[in-house]
């Protein structure tokens, strides 16, 4: 459930609706040059070419155009059906997984070598620090959990790591989504046979509802209406022009995170009131902010708090609904691992029905046919399609140089879809994880290392739970509908399926 996916514009539904989206690309990436940091990057970029004795080093590749680089070819194909062809057809050129390019305004080396990925993800802050793009940066706040480093990134991302692992949290979150289905699976089955739903909407709506209150406590309502409006405007500005005058997207999105912000430091104050009351020091916490209050730091700042729950609230709007939503278009055309799920769910559901028990958390993740799916989903759909970090220092790995001042850009993308790791790669195929080991290298939907996606169990039990619900109480006929991969991965018609009651 990774903080850091969605980035705003929206893809075209013809390659001629491309011209404007790379235009504003080309655009971005020349105002974002103007800044002292990128001309920094981009010298110390000139700086590793010109050196002899590390040009023998450095990666294969080229910088492409003046200024934009590589970045026009990178997006071109990012639109396209296959955007892993940008780093296949330079991995063919220069006969390597590492190669040098130009993307975003930073000299850059991307990575679709496992090992080498792996010790991106594995390095702390005395090699790499994260890289994102200007308005990104302006928009998440300084104390964010995706820009800090060191002690203080440790400690937040153990604070809130610990909770979103503990039984206590997931036991919530799996009353919340029962509770959440139950009357929405009554109102789809109202609707009578044949009747259509886009599973994307619902999912956000649901799971949106479910995460806000497991992060900052907020119960569906008026005010949770409002966050969500204003999340919506928020997010949509994550990758917009570096431009903060009025009226521009990037001032739009600061000034709805300005009044998100408000509201969460609104509750934040009023839980530090209740700590100080003797009575109360004693509750175990019930969300992130009672966690990260509890904290026992000063660097643990309102400020820090709001920022890092807005930042968390990303999974809720785009990661999770999305793996859902291609769990069920992947399941759609492969119609013996729908059979098959659905065997084991309805397994599940008789025997708790017969000891007259309620499903409990376990229970969802007991499901092994269940995890697959939902482990092939995240390798094939790649909701997240990869990181950027950049080197503090000069680094080495496996004879390839990474000078100070670069970015490395580690594409996910292609380690899931290389067919040297997994056969047939293009095939959805969950039956491959029942011997498949998804901790090696080859297996990042998450990340890893000190910032691996401290939501990741609950991104899969959320998943569990809404395809547990579906498949026991309607068989579907799924509408046609396209992946759409950038700027964020979703389906193009928001996955529309016609359902029947099993009833």
């Amino acid at each position: 459930m990774s903080a850091i996916a969605a980035v705003p514009w929206s893809a075209p539904a013809s390659l001629a609706g491309v011209a404007l989206p790379l235009f504003v690309v080309a655009a971005a990436t020349l105002l974002m040059l103007m800044s002292g940091r990128l001309l920094t990057a981009i010298m110390a970029g000139l700086r590793g070419r010109v050196g002899s004795s590390k040009e023998a080093r450095l990666p294969p590749g080229s910088f492409g155009w003046p200024l934009v680089g590589e970045t026009l070819d990178f997006v071109s194909c990012a639109y396209s059906s296959r955007p892993e062809a940008f780093v296949e057809k330079r991995r063919l050129l220069y006969g390597s997984a590492v190669f040098r390019s130009h993307l975003f305004g930073s000299s850059t080396v991307v990575t679709s070598d496992a090992e080498v990925s792996r010790f991106v993800l594995q390095s702390d802050a005395r090699a790499f620090v994260p890289w994102y793009p200007r308005s990104l940066t302006e928009l998440m706040g300084k104390s964010s959990i995706l820009l800090i480093n060191g002690s203080l990134q440790r400690r937040v991302h153990g604070l809130v790591g610990a909770f979103f692992k503990s039984p206590q949290l997931k036991a919530q979150v799996t009353a919340d989504m029962q509770r959440r289905l139950a009357p929405a699976i009554d109102a789809w089955r109202d609707l009578g046979p044949g009747a259509r739903l886009r599973i994307q909407d619902h999912a956000k709506t649901i799971v949106f509802q479910i995460l806000v209150r497991g992060l900052i406590g907020l119960e569906p309502g008026p005010e949770m209406q409002q966050l969500k409006q204003q999340f919506q405007e928020f997010i949509v500005g994550l990758m917009s022009l570096p431009i903060k005058l009025p009226g521009t997207r990037l001032y739009r999105s600061l000034q709805a995170k300005k009044r998100m912000a408000r509201l969460i430091q609104r509750i934040i104050q009023e839980k530090r009131r209740r700590i100080l009351d003797a009575d109360r020091q004693r509750e175990p916490p019930r969300d992130a902010i009672d966690v990260l209050i509890s904290g026992g730091s000063d660097e643990l700042t309102d400020e820090l708090i709001s920022d890092n729950m807005i930042d968390l609230m990303i999974p809720a709007e785009d990661s999770v609904p999305v793996l859902i939503t291609l769990a069920i278009k992947y399941l759609s055309e492969c119609p013996l691992a729908l059979q098959q799920l659905e065997e084991e769910n309805m397994q599940l559901k008789r025997r708790k029905t017969d000891m007259g028990e309620a499903l409990q958390w376990t229970d969802y993740m007991s499901l092994s046919f269940t995890q697959h799916v939902i482990t092939e989903t995240l390798r094939m759909g790649n909701i997240i399609s990869g990181i950027m970090r950049k080197a503090v220092r000069d680094i080495e790995v496996k004879g390839h140089l990474i000078p100070k001042g670069w970015c490395v850009f580690v594409y996910f993308r292609s380690v899931h879809l290389d067919d040297s790791l997994y056969d047939e790669p293009y095939r959805f195929n969950p039956w491959r994880w029942k011997e498949k080991d998804t901790s090696t290298s080859s297996f990042t939907p998450f990340g890893g290392g000190q910032r691996l996606c401290p939501g990741l169990d609950l991104a899969r039990l959320e998943a569990s739970i809404f395809l547990h619900h579906l498949v026991t109480s309607f068989s579907w006929v799924a509408k046609e509908d396209h992946i759409v991969n950038f700027p964020t991965v979703r389906l193009k018609r928001g996955m529309p399926i016609r359902i029947t009651s099993k009833d």
